[in-house]
């Protein structure tokens, strides 16, 4: 019998997973290596991991899998990979690591990044982008390595996403998927390639098409593993290594959100939004559609770059009462978390939370802010837990908002995954809020199922990305709203919270340029 497994590795910002899936997308092993630390800081704001450390976590991972799986490494027939998204790697020729991978958590800029010359000023200029152009500038990793660091920039022969340096470990050779490009790269989002030769990007970014890879579709072969990855993984030799994408369009694709009219909410460190479209739409003018993980598609995506990590600043400031009775319970901190929900009714007694704990490009804008408005003395923990759910939500549902106005068609369905998904008071304030069902997939890990349905495809077992996903997703439970309580919270939303970050934004300037936060 041929083998019928592929190996989906998942490369996280805190850790890495390789997982076992059959044609049928049953989850047969798993195995997890958290990173040691998550990522080092030099300074603050600085964000970056050793990039062996990566490749020594899938090794890692995968001797656990094949000492713990009930599958044996020889009925694997194909590899794929998916990635945090925009985490850059330096290598010289060879493709050694000239420095720490910088990671998208990153928040250092440069300040004098590459001269536009004056027509493309001029242009941007006149359709109202120059503002824009300077922020995606000096947030771009490639302008802050040749301002501060030039001798290693010009020794960098290979400039490419965590993905690319990751498949170069795996393959042998420098490609990687177009559903991997997110980032500030010279890449064109329409076309999905690397931009052409006239194209500004190439004067915006310091980047060289030398140093970038050979790009392929999702579910096409990247290449085959070499022998020293087939041993470093316990794998046999000569498996193909099938194209996936990011981790975020891994994730809608493995939560089954494949038509117009779901949208896939993904409850991680980054919050987002998305819809996967047939043709490339900006929902926000001049902030691209990101490639899907199925070719020829695109991810409308809206996202909240805190997102659910605010859960772990709550956890961290404020739940040491809830630290020291999960331990003497036993169970997992966050189980109590739903208890405090669950304390508090809908709307959290008018306590409301914007979102914005770090600053935006577009909307919110780079000197945004976060906000919680409506205190009074009847105020609790719990109250403040509560509203930081349905803040992150309320802005989720604005993002459908935005993406809803564009298309001029409606959401009718939600697919929530990723960490925050598991908490059923989650799930029950998103379809309150959004007035519209929720479903949570029966698998957890959608980014790496998203991987296996590309190697499923890749590897013929379904004749296309739709009859794959039919085969091997499914759906867990389903949330109804309430009505009442979806009444309560639209009243809310209209009214308190998406006039919030309009009124706010004139003071958010004001405190930048007196405390100089954010920079």
């Amino acid at each position: 019998m041929s083998p019928r497994v592929v190996l989906a590795l998942d490369v996280g910002t805190q850790s890495a997973r390789a997982l076992l899936f059959d044609a049928a997308g049953a989850l047969l092993g798993k195995a997890q290596q958290f990173y040691e630390p998550v990522y080092r800081a030099p300074q603050p704001g600085w964000a970056e991991q050793d990039a062996d450390g990566y490749w020594q976590a899938l090794q890692d991972c995968c001797a656990a899998l094949w000492r713990d799986a009930a599958v044996r490494a020889d009925a694997v027939a194909a590899v794929t990979l998916t990635t945090q998204r925009a985490s850059v790697v330096c290598t010289d020729a060879a493709g050694r690591p000239l420095r720490p991978a910088m990671l998208w958590l990153d928040q250092r800029r440069a300040r004098h990044p590459p001269g536009m010359g004056p027509l493309w000023n001029t242009a941007f200029r006149l359709a109202g982008a120059k503002t824009l152009i300077n922020q995606v500038q000096c947030e771009a990793e490639a302008n802050w390595l040749a301002e501060n660091e030039p001798a290693l920039w010009g020794e960098t022969a290979h400039f490419v996403l965590l993905s690319g340096w990751l498949s170069w470990k795996l393959c042998g050779d420098w490609v990687d998927s177009v559903g991997a490009q997110v980032g500030y790269l010279p890449f064109d989002y329409k076309r999905q390639a690397w931009a052409g030769p006239r194209d500004f990007k190439w004067r915006a970014l310091a980047v060289r098409r030398e140093q970038l890879p050979r790009l392929v579709p999702p579910a096409q072969r990247l290449g085959t593993l070499t022998p020293a990855a087939s041993e470093a993984l316990g794998l046999p030799g000569g498996l193909p290594l099938i194209a996936a994408a990011a981790d975020k369009a891994c994730e809608v694709l493995g939560s089954g959100a494949v038509t117009p009219d779901i949208a896939q909410l993904s409850f991680g460190t980054t919050a987002t939004i998305n819809t996967v479209q047939p043709r490339y739409v900006e929902v926000q003018r001049l902030v691209p559609a990101y490639p899907a993980a199925q070719p020829g598609a695109w991810n409308t995506e809206i996202q909240i770059y805190r997102g659910f990590w605010m859960v772990s600043w709550f956890r961290r400031e404020f739940a040491q009462a809830e630290e020291r009775l999960a331990a003497e319970r036993g169970i997992a901190v966050e189980s109590l978390f739903d208890e405090l929900v669950r304390s508090v009714p809908p709307g959290a007694m008018g306590l409301t939370l914007q979102p914005y704990w770090s600053p935006g490009v577009r909307e919110p804008g780079p000197e945004a802010k976060g906000a919680i408005i409506g205190f009074g003395d009847v105020h609790t923990r719990a109250h403040l837990y509560r509203a930081i759910l349905e803040g992150l939500i309320y802005g989720l549902r604005g993002g459908c908002e935005q993406i809803e106005r564009k298309l001029g068609r409606p959401i009718r369905l939600l697919r929530v995954s990723g960490g925050g998904s598991q908490s059923d008071q989650a799930l029950q304030i998103t379809a309150d809020i959004f007035n519209r069902p929720a479903e949570r997939p029966a698998i957890y890990e959608t980014s790496g199922l998203g991987a296996a349905i590309n190697a499923a495809v890749g590897l013929g077992w379904h004749v296309d990305h739709d009859a794959a996903v039919r085969a091997m997703t499914r759906v867990g439970q389903r949330f109804e709203p309430d009505p009442e309580v979806a009444r309560t919270y639209d009243a809310l939303y209209r009214e308190v919270y998406s006039r919030m970050y309009g009124r706010l934004r004139p003071l958010y300037r004001a405190i930048r340029r007196i405390t100089g936060y954010p920079p």
